[in-house]
């Protein structure tokens, strides 16, 4: 595969900042991240929110939905007519942006996946998945470290029958109990829908709900070189302040570097 793009989160408030900040340090797109209270609430807010991010070109932008505690399968019924709703509300919106690639979660804020029904959830995901499609928008699941979408037996089963994308977050794969406890690697959540892998989040690893860049090119190289097989050309460097951002943008740069210059990267490390 070439060389993929590199993205960073909308850290930065104010926009003209965060695209000044994007190009001064090489990356290409920008993974715009909504929260629930950040969807607009009326035509006025729409045409704000469009004016801003249309500021954002000639970067790529792409569209990740973290709704904590928001559920399609909802064991309470006006929960996950609330949570449907408000999902084909970005997607709308979304689509209003010309995005082509929105990321969703599955537990996302949950201890337990005891409150989610798990028929309901792969009903309402493969209805939202063909929602998103009509609008022209390829709707991505994200793994998680914790919940349904950290299993990669589970999580395969979602993607697979719903039709949804994949957002691989190596960071949560790292340190999602299945991987830890040695029952499955971080390749098994990535070779059941490799065709299917449409964005990477790139840190080391979240402890304590904090991604953590990377100290070394060791720490994250395997996972790279597993990306880098893979069609996915959007790497959003998922970090949310400037330190841990351009240290992790110093390890990728250092794999491009390494992995144009040497046949073999393996010896590297």
């Amino acid at each position: 595969m070439d060389r993929p793009k590199l993205a960073l989160c909308n850290f930065i408030p104010d926009v003209d900042a965060l695209k000044e900040f994007a190009l001064a340090h090489g990356f290409a797109g920008v993974d715009w991240t909504f929260k629930l209270a950040d969807l607009p609430e009326s035509p006025l807010e729409e045409t704000r929110l469009l004016k801003n991010v249309s500021r954002l070109q000639p970067l790529e932008v792409r569209y990740h939905c973290a709704f904590n505690g928001l559920d399609l399968g909802d064991v309470n019924t006006e929960k996950a007519r609330a949570a449907r709703e408000a999902f084909k509300k970005a997607c709308r919106i979304v689509s209003k942006l010309n995005g082509k690639f929105m990321t969703i979660h599955m537990g996302l804020g949950r201890d337990s996946m005891e409150d989610l029904l798990w028929d309901e959830t792969l009903s309402a995901l493969s209805e939202l998945v063909h929602y998103a499609r009509i609008l022209g928008i390829r709707l991505c699941l994200e793994n998680l470290a914790g919940g349904w979408s950290s299993r990669p037996e589970l999580f395969e089963k979602l993607v697979r029958k719903s039709g949804a994308g994949v957002t691989l977050d190596i960071g949560h794969a790292r340190v999602c109990h299945s991987v830890e406890s040695q029952h499955y690697t971080v390749e098994d959540f990535i070779f059941p829908h490799a065709q299917q892998i449409h964005n990477a989040h790139i840190y080391h690893e979240e402890r304590n709900d904090t991604h953590l860049p990377p100290a070394s090119l060791e720490d994250i190289f395997d996972r790279l070189e597993l990306l880098h097989t893979l069609p996915c050309d959007w790497w959003v460097l998922e970090l949310r302040n400037k330190e841990a951002l351009w240290a992790t943008r110093r390890v990728v740069q250092e794999y491009f570097d390494a992995m144009s210059s040497t046949p073999s990267m393996k010896y590297l490390v």
